[in-house]
């Protein structure tokens, strides 16, 4: 079974937060929208619903085609997205200490 993403356990099991996830953890790289629908584990229609939120909010931009398919990547330019990540990883590291704290105090 896959283990849930703590960023996702915070905010809902959404779509959304699922794409939101995704492009966070693989913010370097870019993707084709079939790429990303998959590897945030979110189905087509849901997928395509959530996908005009990211692009009104600039949270997407286009990075470069090949062929027919267009790749995006997270725009790590913007502001709000620049805290967005900023965001994730505090949440992260704040569960992890949490954790790291729990085993020490059993042990």
């Amino acid at each position: 079974m896959k283990e849930g993403s703590i960023f996702v356990e915070y905010f809902g099991d959404s779509p959304l937060v699922r794409i939101l996830n995704f492009l966070i953890l693989g913010k370097d790289f870019d993707y084709s929208m079939t790429e990303i629908a998959e590897g945030a584990g979110v189905g087509w229609t849901s997928f395509t619903r959530a996908w005009k939120t990211l692009n009104a909010k600039n949270v997407v931009t286009p990075t470069r085609t090949i062929g027919k398919a267009k790749l995006f990547k997270l725009n790590t330019k913007d502001p709000t997205v620049k805290r967005m990540i900023t965001f994730h990883w505090e949440i992260l590291k704040e569960e992890t200490n949490k954790a790291l704290s729990k085993k020490l105090v059993k042990a």
